[in-house]
C-alpha cells in the first residue's frame, strides 16, 4: 500500500481536482484505491459524488473520537472508497494542538487501517490519496507525517514559485519526523502551452526538479471545470477530454514509479 499526500499551500492550483482525478483513473486501472478528504471544504469528497452532509463518519470522527479509519470508508458513486470531509472539520487545528502527539494522531489512524485489512484478509488498497488543505496547519502536517510520499500539484505562474519554496522546506523539515518523506513528483496543472509564462516557469522547474516532474501536463480543460458539480471525475465525466486523456496518462507515470 503506497499512501500518497497532494499537497500544495496555495489555492486554485488543482490540488482537489488532481487527487479526485488521479483517484478516479488508478481505480480505471484496476487499482484498490482509497481517498481521504483532509480538506475542511470537503471539496473532494463531493467531487466523488458523495453527499458530504449526509455522511454518518467522516475524518473529523477518527481524528476526534478515535473511530476506526475503516468504519468512516464509502462507496463513491465513481466506484472506489472515500473517507469524507466535511464542515465538522473546520476549526480542527485548535482542537487537534490540545491532544497528546497531535501532529501523529492521521499516522495512528492509519495504521490502524493497514491491521484491520491484515486482520481480516480484506483487499489491501495498492494507493490511499490524501487531498490537503491548502495551507501548512497541522491537518496538513499530519498528512505529510503519515503519508510516503507527495505529489505537489503546480500552477506554471510566478507566485506559485514562491509557494512550492516554502512546501519544499518544510517537507524536508519534516523528515526528522517521517524520515521516508519525499517528493514523489511536481505536476504541471491549468497549463496553457500558448501562455509565454507558463512555458518559461515550465522550462525553470525543469531545471530544478529535473527528474521528479512529471512529463504528464495537465491542461485547462471545460470537462474538468464542470465534473465536479456534477459529482463525478472527469474521466467518468468526459472519458475522452483532453483533461481525462491527461489524467490517465499522469496515474500511468504515477503506477511506473512503483514498479
Amino acid at each position: 500500500m503506497e499512501i500518497i499526500a497532494i499537497a500544495n499551500q496555495k489555492g486554485g492550483v488543482g490540488k482537489t481536482t488532481t487527487a479526485v482525478n488521479l483517484t478516479a483513473s488508478l481505480a480505471a486501472k484496476r487499482k484498490h484505491v482509497l481517498l481521504i478528504d483532509l480538506d475542511p471544504q470537503g471539496n473532494a469528497t463531493s467531487g466523488t459524488g458523495v453527499d458530504k452532509n449526509e455522511l454518518d463518519l467522516t475524518i473529523a470522527d477518527v481524528l476526534l473520537d478515535g473511530v476506526a479509519l475503516s468504519e468512516a470508508i464509502v462507496t463513491s458513486p465513481a466506484g472506489f472508497d472515500v473517507i469524507g470531509a466535511n464542515r465538522d472539520l473546520a476549526g480542527m487545528d485548535i482542537t487537534l494542538m490540545s491532544k497528546t502527539d497531535s501532529h501523529e494522531l492521521f499516522k495512528t489512524a492509519m495504521a490502524e487501517l493497514v491491521n484491520d485489512q491484515v486482520s481480516t484478509q480484506k483487499q489491501p488498497y495498492d494507493y490511499v490519496i490524501i487531498d490537503c488543505a491548502p495551507s501548512l496547519n497541522l491537518l496538513t502536517i499530519n498528512a505529510l507525517v503519515a503519508t510516503d510520499s507527495v505529489i505537489i500539484p503546480m500552477q506554471c505562474e510566478y507566485y506559485a514559485l514562491e509557494g512550492l519554496a516554502d512546501l519544499s522546506q518544510t517537507i524536508e523539515r519534516l523528515t526528522e519526523l517521517n524520515p521516508k518523506l519525499y517528493i514523489r513528483g511536481v505536476v504541471r496543472t491549468l497549463f496553457d502551452a500558448r501562455n509565454t509564462l507558463a512555458r518559461d516557469v515550465s522550462t525553470e522547474l525543469e531545471a530544478h526538479f529535473g527528474d521528479i516532474m512529471y512529463k504528464t501536463h495537465i491542461p485547462r480543460n471545460i470537462r474538468l471545470a464542470e465534473a465536479p458539480a456534477h459529482g463525478l471525475p472527469v474521466i467518468a465525466y468526459e472519458r475522452w477530454s483532453k483533461g481525462a486523456r491527461a489524467y490517465q496518462k499522469l496515474a500511468a507515470e504515477v503506477m511506473k514509479q512503483s514498479n
